[in-house]
């Protein structure tokens, strides 16, 4: 019973708890049990809370539905949160020792919304410090692992929240991305990713940051559809985020109607990118897909200076990832507990002047607009989700690819920055496994705003591709 499930998706799961046909005792039990059994080999989840606390509230939900009361689609729902969104009365490490006994006072604006929906919170997922590179690994709560093969990297920064749904031990989970970390994860862990639409999802507590440039908070799941009832949460103005997007309908319609579209696929940017050899043929398979239910698929190389835009993004993402953490940095004693991920951050953002930024934002804006003529002739944009298979979990981040010295800790997640500099909402969908047995995935790339389309589209791919997620340790 507590197979069956787990093995429910959250849409089923949601409608059989609401029928009565399980308790959210049972649900809550049967979550709880495979966390206790599976988690310690691949530590996704930590800050587990206490089972009588989380058991107790289980039991509240039960009461209130006895009652007629539902509190939303996922009433009695496990949830954790990633390690950089705050949940009221649950620790937030960051990953980092600065922040190994800070408790959240308050919930963040995604956390809020997923908690008025009805899921209980059982703890967090695991993350790098401060979310930096795509590897989950920190010295406060130490490396994830993969659950397709232990030895190897779960993906980040949302690794740990892909690696619990690989391994059945959450039903949704959410994630936030910058540089990928809502689709490398999703690509190394067989699962589903959504960056959604800058302004989609409001951010964090909306105090920090005017404009955020470049971070979003988005959905994981084991399907298309499950993602997309997490994203319905998540999105939706909020005063407290001033550049939030109004209410849009996100409710699935279907599956597209994929005869005719066009699509444009980028490959290996017309060789700028190198790839590990196998992952582009894994990666073809999902155009055979497309191919195979009427789609058009064209690949194209990239019309625009890519040395350039990847010089824009380190200035911009530098500026991003370091505005909240100055106060740190200028006490040497915390600087001291800096990673070389953040160190280098750093060190770009203090080399940066505001004409720099400007300059960086003048390519960012000729690049959406690059993108947006590429919307005029296809329908969606394809390319790779990660530019290698998940690797050696003692490694701190791939230094080479196909004999390629990658010059910095991020390079090798290149592959990742061009959606992210155009706003535009991306699914990471799986596209197989290599003949080494690891993961890989594709991102299906939408117009701008464009975010319930994209999610049909994926669905449609999904369904066609009949792919099985959530089955590592079958």
């Amino acid at each position: 019973m507590t197979e069956d499930i787990t093995r429910l998706s959250a849409a089923a799961l949601s409608e059989a708890i609401h029928q009565r046909r399980l308790s959210c005792v049972a649900v809550m039990e049967a979550y709880l049990d495979r966390i206790d059994r599976l988690n310690p080999e691949i530590n996704a989840i930590i800050s587990l809370r206490p089972r009588a606390d989380i058991m107790e509230e289980a039991r509240a939900c039960d009461r209130e539905l006895a009652e007629g009361q539902s509190r939303g689609w996922m009433h009695g729902f496990p949830q954790a949160v990633k390690d950089l969104s705050e949940a009221k009365g649950l620790p937030c490490t960051f990953g980092s020792p600065i922040f190994k006994d800070y408790v959240s006072t308050a919930d963040s604006i995604p956390v809020e919304r997923a908690r008025a929906a009805g899921a209980i919170f059982i703890g967090k997922t695991n993350t790098p410090e401060f979310g930096l590179g795509s590897h989950t690994t920190n010295p406060v709560h130490g490396p994830t692992r993969n659950p397709y093969d232990r030895a190897k990297s779960a993906g980040g920064s949302s690794g740990g929240a892909a690696a619990a749904l690989a391994a059945r031990l959450l039903p949704v989970a959410d994630g936030s991305d910058m540089m990928g970390s809502l689709r490398n994860p999703a690509a190394f862990d067989n699962v589903v990713g959504f960056r959604p639409s800058f302004g989609r999802v409001p951010s964090g507590k909306g105090t920090e940051f005017f404009l955020g440039q470049l971070g979003t908070s988005g959905p994981m799941g084991r399907t298309v559809a499950d993602a997309a009832l997490l994203l319905a949460t998540q999105a939706g103005y909020d005063r407290r985020d001033p550049l939030s997007l109004d209410d849009a309908d996100m409710t699935l319609r279907g599956p597209a109607k994929t005869a005719g579209l066009t699509i444009a696929w980028f490959g290996d940017f017309g060789g700028y990118l190198p790839f590990e050899p196998g992952v582009l043929d894994v990666d073809r398979k999902a155009l055979d897909v497309l191919a195979d239910i009427g789609c058009q698929v064209d690949e194209i190389a990239p019309e625009f200076d890519l040395p350039k835009l990847w010089d824009a993004w380190l200035t911009l993402r530098s500026f991003a990832a370091t505005h909240g953490l100055r106060a740190l940095y200028d006490q040497p004693e915390k600087r001291a507990l800096f990673n070389p991920q953040l160190s280098f951050e750093f060190a770009i953002a203090l080399s940066r002047s505001a004409a720099d930024i400007h300059a960086a934002s003048v390519v960012r804006t000729s690049w959406y607009k690059y993108m947006c003529s590429l919307f005029d002739r296809y329908d969606f944009i394809i390319m790779p989700a990660a530019q290698v298979f998940p690797f050696d979990v003692t490694l701190p981040w791939p230094g080479e690819i196909a004999g390629r010295t990658m010059d910095t800790y991020h390079r090798w997640m290149e592959v990742v920055i061009g959606p992210t500099l155009a706003g535009l909402p991306v699914a990471a969908m799986p596209a197989g496994f290599g003949v080494n047995g690891l993961p890989n995935g594709v991102q299906l790339v939408g117009p701008p705003r464009g975010d319930r389309a994209t999610l049909e589209f994926a669905l449609a791919y999904e369904q066609a591709a009949g792919i099985e997620t959530g089955n590592a340790f079958d």
